[in-house]
Order: C-alpha cells, then structure tokens, then sequence
C-alpha cells in the first residue's frame, strides 16, 4: 500500500481499515483527502490482497465531521460544481466497490461525513455516533449525493425533514431508520463486529459478491435491476467459484473459493 495523505492503512487478513486522520478537524473531509480517498479505492481495486475495506476516523470524537468549511466558503458557481462533481465520482467508487465496504462510524458523521458512510455497503456505529446534512445551515445543500442517498436508505419525507432542517439523529434513531445496520457501545466492539460480518463475506464466492453490489446498485440507476440480475446470474454460471459451490454442497462439504 502507498502512502496516503491524511489516511492511515493497515492490511490484515486481507481487509484494509483506512482511517481517515485529520483529528485536529474533526477529520472533516477537504480537497486534498478526498483525492486520497480516491487514490485508495483505486488501490482496493486494484490490490489482490485487498479483500474488504474498513473505512473509520481517528479518535472517539468524530467519523468525518464534514468537509472543510474554509475550502467551501470559496466556492463559486462553476468550481463547485467541479467540486461536487469529483466528490460524487470519488464516493460512486465506494458504492459500486466489488469488494464490500463498511463504514465503522464512531462519533460524528456530519455533512460530507455522512455522505462519506452513506457511499459505504454498510455501516457499523458506536453509540456516541450523530449522523446529519446540515449543509442549510451554510446556504447549500449535500453535494456528494447525499439528497439521493439518504432518500435510499431513510425514505423519501424523513430524508426532507432532515435536509430541510439540518437535525442530526443519533445511532439509535439511525438505527430504527435504516441509516445504520448496528450499534455497540465501544470502538473495540465496533471494529471487532466490523471483522466479524467482513470475515463471514470474505469467506463467500468473492464474484458473487461483486455481483450482488451491482445488482442492488442497479435498482437505484436507470437500469433495469431485473435483467442486470439475470445477466450476472447467468455469468455466475460460467465461474470456476459456481462450480466449486455446488460441488462443495453436494459432496457436504466446505467451499474453497478463489475468486475466478
């Protein structure tokens, strides 16, 4: 793994935990680590060894807190919609990663934080987690597709509520909402719960579980969900893995997959 600017790495056992480590800010989000965010998910892509990815932020106060204010207050017109743009692209990588994804949200997930853990499959929070879009406040809106993403996950008349108002909610209110998949209480539980789902989809066939992420993404494109479904079933079928998993179950006994 090469080195990044503003984000932490550690390999093991083949899931990557990126800590994004910019504390002194409440590890808010600005132009120069979301180009680091990007060059990382290329290494994930890239990277054999990489199986999963663990997205969290240094210490106990803040997940991302949001981006960086400064940089937003000199926005104009036609460079924050370059802005915009590059973080959609930058966070799309995460939604559409073949590899699965989990956001471990300990503390605040604000703005471009939120936004951040939303482009992640999952998302794993402590209890002292707060999650919101509270970029009215400031005169704008999301723009890393929060409107679209929080609409997903939450519905469309509470994702109004929260964008209009800017309100944060907490883990257990994320949690009821479908925002969050669990909560725990400490960061070691957190990290320790992240490993556990991770090691039980790494143990799967690693092409069928590409395959699902494109599968539910297309639900939410303008593609048509159903036959991306059938095309990828079909292509299953041609794998090495899909031969391995029938075998394995009808001779009882554990799959071996190699991701081929």
């Amino acid at each position: 793994m090469i080195s990044l600017e503003n984000i932490k790495t550690n390999l093991n056992n083949g899931v990557l935990t990126a800590t994004i480590n910019r504390p002194q800010s409440l590890n808010a989000l600005n132009i120069q680590t979301i180009e680091s965010i990007r060059q990382l998910m290329t290494q994930v892509y890239d990277n054999p060894e990489v199986k999963a990815l663990i997205l969290t932020g240094e210490g106990d106060k803040a997940f991302v807190a949001g981006a960086d204010i400064t940089e937003i207050a000199t926005l104009n017109e036609m460079n924050a919609r370059k802005f915009a743009e590059k973080g959609q692209e930058v966070f799309s990588s995460i939604e559409n990663c073949p590899k699965p994804v989990i956001a471990a949200v300990n503390g605040f997930a604000l703005g471009g934080g939120c936004e951040l853990a939303m482009a992640c499959h999952m998302r794993v929070a402590t209890s002292n987690a707060k999650f919101g879009q509270p970029e009215v406040n400031l005169g704008v809106i999301p723009g890393y597709g929060g409107t679209q993403r929080l609409t997903q996950l939450v519905g469309k008349g509470k994702a109004f509520e929260l964008m209009m108002t800017g309100d944060m909610v907490s883990a257990e209110e994320a949690l009821s909402l479908g925002l969050v998949n669990h909560v725990v209480q400490t960061q070691e539980e957190l990290h320790e719960l992240c490993g556990k789902i991770l090691g039980k989809i790494t143990s799967k066939a690693p092409l069928a579980i590409g395959m699902v992420v494109n599968c539910i993404n297309a639900n939410f494109s303008n593609e048509d969900g159903y036959q991306t479904e059938a095309n990828d079933f079909a292509h299953c079928t041609t794998t090495k893995d899909f031969k391995e998993g029938t075998s394995a179950f009808l001779e009882k006994r554990k799959p071996s997959f190699t991701g081929e």
